[in-house]
């Protein structure tokens, strides 16, 4: 009983946010400031069919999953210079608008950007699911293990101009390599 009378004791003594996981009781209009927690597990690898898409791993996030999504419904339009920076809906893309649809596909990018300001989005580093490489003329995307680049860079058979997922690897020399917190 007495351990009982402890261990309520304690309980009334933790605040209610603490108690609830960080959630406040409802009703109040406490907020919590900490993160939400990266997923865990190990992240998966996306697979590239023969078609040209992508399937993405069972166990990617949603955002993961519609960043794949977003790519596959772009991956045929032609290289257009400048294409997708005034809109997201666009005719064909050049590389940062390419991945300033998927990333806004993945609900974390809210207006096109060119590839100079990649240099400093996000947090530097690669991430678990999606990492973005920029300097202040090209850019591409690396998406659960995949690359999403308008560049042939290291392909045996050229693919076409545009938006494409690729297998093969490219050097991030010169590049600034960031993620969005969380991926």
């Amino acid at each position: 009983m007495a351990g009982l009378t402890a261990l309520c004791a304690l309980a009334a003594a933790v605040p209610a946010s603490a108690q609830t996981g960080g959630t406040p009781p409802p009703g109040s209009s406490g907020t919590s400031t900490r993160p939400t927690p990266a997923p865990t597990g190990p992240a998966g690898r996306a697979k590239l069919l023969k078609n040209g898409r992508a399937i993405a791993p069972a166990n990617a996030p949603l955002g993961v999953q519609n960043a794949i999504a977003a790519g596959n419904a772009i991956r045929k339009r032609p290289y257009v210079w400048g294409g997708g920076h005034q809109s997201f809906d666009s005719a064909g893309y050049d590389c940062s608008g390419a991945i300033s649809y998927v990333l806004h596909g993945a609900g974390i990018l809210s207006s096109p950007m060119p590839s100079g300001p990649f240099m400093g989005w996000g947090v530097p580093g690669k991430g678990s699911w999606i990492t973005v490489y920029a300097n202040q003329g090209h850019m591409y995307a690396v998406i659960a293990g995949l690359r999403f680049d308008t560049s042939a860079v290291g392909e045996k058979v050229r693919q076409g101009s545009g938006p494409r997922w690729r297998r093969s690897k490219r050097k991030p020399a010169g590049y600034a390599v960031r993620h969005y917190p969380g991926y």
